[in-house]
């Protein structure tokens, strides 16, 4: 086990931080805070993100290491770890946003497509998690330090909004998978925590009738909203937070 140092509370200069699904939405936003407090930057998503990383290269002067995985697929996973280890840009903490629904009516649909609705958001929202955890964590329980954050749902807490049932049942597994990789890497100083979002300004919430007024905060979150919570779960400003599913829904659900 390594003696690591790193600044305190919320800064996260020295920190190198991965962020899975940065080409937009959330991911995207999340990498930006992790600039704007310091952190150095792998940023990764089914396509290269070369070109929002390229944006916030020029807008917080630092460079960003990009790489494409689908983190469905375990041996890219796998690849990923090994290069950024040999590489010397493992990551200290790991912002892991990629996710994927589908609405299509799970009654009416053409059985075919309900399969390929299933596996997918099934490939993407839970295999994908335990993926990286496998290539990951490993590593930054040998170090002795370490973030491990999640993007849960409100659908894993209450079965969500406009959901449907695979989707809702994917982030509650996410919300179960937190909580085990949490109480199991704790000792070892990596911290696994999550955070469960409301609707979100995001390419999902297009073109959905989401009737904002019923909710306290009566608006759609934005990306930001989320962003700014994850980054501090991947701050040393979290020490003390083990398992943790930060509700961030606008008060559509307390907890």
């Amino acid at each position: 086990m390594t003696d690591v140092k790193f600044p305190g509370g919320f800064d996260l200069t020295g920190l190198m931080v991965l962020v899975i699904g940065a080409q937009q939405g959330i991911g995207r936003s999340v990498a930006e805070t992790c600039a704007a407090q310091g952190a150095r930057l792998v940023l990764a998503d089914m396509e290269e993100p070369s070109g929002p990383a390229r944006v916030i290269e020029s807008r917080f002067e630092t460079v960003i290491v990009t790489k494409a995985c689908d983190i469905a697929d375990r041996s890219a996973v796998e690849a990923l770890a090994a290069e950024l280890h040999d590489a010397g840009t493992a990551p200290n903490a790991i912002a892991l946003t990629a996710g994927v629904t589908r609405y299509n009516d799970w009654i009416e649909s053409p059985a075919d497509t309900w399969d390929q609705d299933v596996n997918q958001i099934f490939d993407v929202n839970m295999k994908g998690p335990i993926n990286v955890a496998r290539a990951f964590l490993p590593h930054m329980q040998a170090v002795g330090w370490g973030r491990f954050v999640l993007v849960g749902s409100i659908a894993g807490r209450m079965g969500g909004v406009t959901s449907q049932p695979h989707y809702a049942a994917s982030k509650g597994g996410v919300h179960a998978m937190t909580r085990l990789l949490a109480a199991k890497y704790a000792r070892s100083g990596v911290l696994v925590n999550a955070v469960a979002p409301g609707p979100t300004r995001t390419r999902m919430t297009e073109n959905r009738e989401i009737n904002t007024e019923a909710y306290p905060l009566g608006r759609l979150l934005e990306t930001e909203d989320i962003a700014w919570p994850i980054t501090f779960l991947l701050s040393p400003a979290c020490s003390g937070m083990v398992g943790a599913i930060l509700d961030v829904n606008g008060g559509i659900v307390f907890s």
